[in-house]
């Protein structure tokens, strides 16, 4: 297949018909989609497409909007595909078969898209899309299926290859390449900078690591923060948020365990504290009971929170 350029924007459209139009874009150019706007104000989209033998990218505009890929409709519309979305502009939700998750700008998503889903972009969005065939991707990357969706940040503070694979992306679909060479010199550039950051130290587990540690962080003193409710709020099951943890060495809850155990280290070897109960400590830390807080404690320290005090 020759590469091809396309490109569609609403802006000249009846308002009335855009949202079917922008579906069968969609569906023609990259993936087909169930679009649908979030209030009464006229759909506004615009996407420019690059069509290359072995995978499509695309540089997306749009209005609020909901776009889903349901059980019936991937039925009826399979794609084969798997689909990495860079968000560049507006925040989103991605709604999976195991959780949801909030997507930033710097941030993209790897999810098969014959697997339901559904985005959401309350404000609007402005993003890049790039899909691969599956079969190449479950071969070229070493990644298993089961394990998506991958999330990633490619921001300034990301490394360079993160930050470099959304740039090349930008380029080549500005470049419109056509010739042979130029087209394999692209797809093996892309497909290099995206094993490369599916496989490097900000590949989807230290992603959600990073962001169940920042939950923790933010909440570690209230005794309601289990493993079960960081998973929630990371948006993927415990078993997903497990794995990620085990792929870094860690786990959930050792981590949370850790720092609740550092802040009562911090009010043990407090003057201001010392009259302070271990019960009333270990309430203050996080934990359920004394008991639970004295052998959390042991567990990380070696010793009694009594003993630790005294040591002091």
């Amino acid at each position: 297949m020759d590469p091809r350029v396309l490109n569609f924007s609403t802006a000249s459209l009846p308002v009335n018909g855009r949202v079917e139009l922008w579906e069968g874009h969609n569906s023609r150019a990259l993936i087909p989609l169930d679009i649908r706007t979030l209030d009464d104000a006229p759909m506004h989209a615009t996407q420019a497409n690059l069509v290359l033998p072995s995978v499509r990218m695309a540089n997306v505009t749009g209005s609020a909007q909901i776009v889903e890929r349901n059980e019936s409709f991937i039925r009826e519309n399979p794609t084969g595909v798997v689909a990495v979305f860079f968000a560049l502009e507006g925040e989103g939700f991605f709604l999976h078969g195991e959780g949801m998750l909030q997507l930033n700008p710097g941030q993209a998503v790897v999810y098969h898209g014959d697997r339901p889903f559904t985005r959401g972009f309350p404000r609007g969005l402005r993003e890049m899309v790039l899909t691969i065939p599956e079969p190449e991707f479950a071969e070229a990357f070493g990644v298993s299926l089961d394990r998506l969706p991958f999330v990633f940040d490619f921001g300034p503070a990301t490394g360079a290859t993160e930050q470099a694979l959304p740039r090349v992306l930008s380029q080549t679909l500005r470049s419109g390449v056509a010739d042979g060479p130029a087209v394999a010199v692209a797809e093996e550039q892309l497909r290099a900078l995206l094993h490369r950051a599916l496989t490097s130290s900000n590949s989807s587990a230290v992603g959600l690591v990073a962001t169940a540690k920042d939950v923790i962080e933010r909440s570690y003193a209230d005794a309601g923060l289990t493993v079960s409710a960081v998973a929630a709020a990371v948006g993927i099951s415990q078993r997903q948020l497990a794995r990620a943890f085990a792929e870094q060495g860690s786990s959930v809850s050792g981590y949370l365990r850790s720092r609740r155990v550092a802040l009562a280290q911090s009010i043990l070897a407090n003057p201001l504290y010392q009259g302070m109960s271990m019960a009333e400590i270990g309430a203050r830390c996080g934990f359920s009971s004394q008991a639970a807080f004295s052998r959390a404690f042991k567990e990380e320290s070696g010793s009694t929170p009594l003993q630790w005090r005294r040591a002091r």
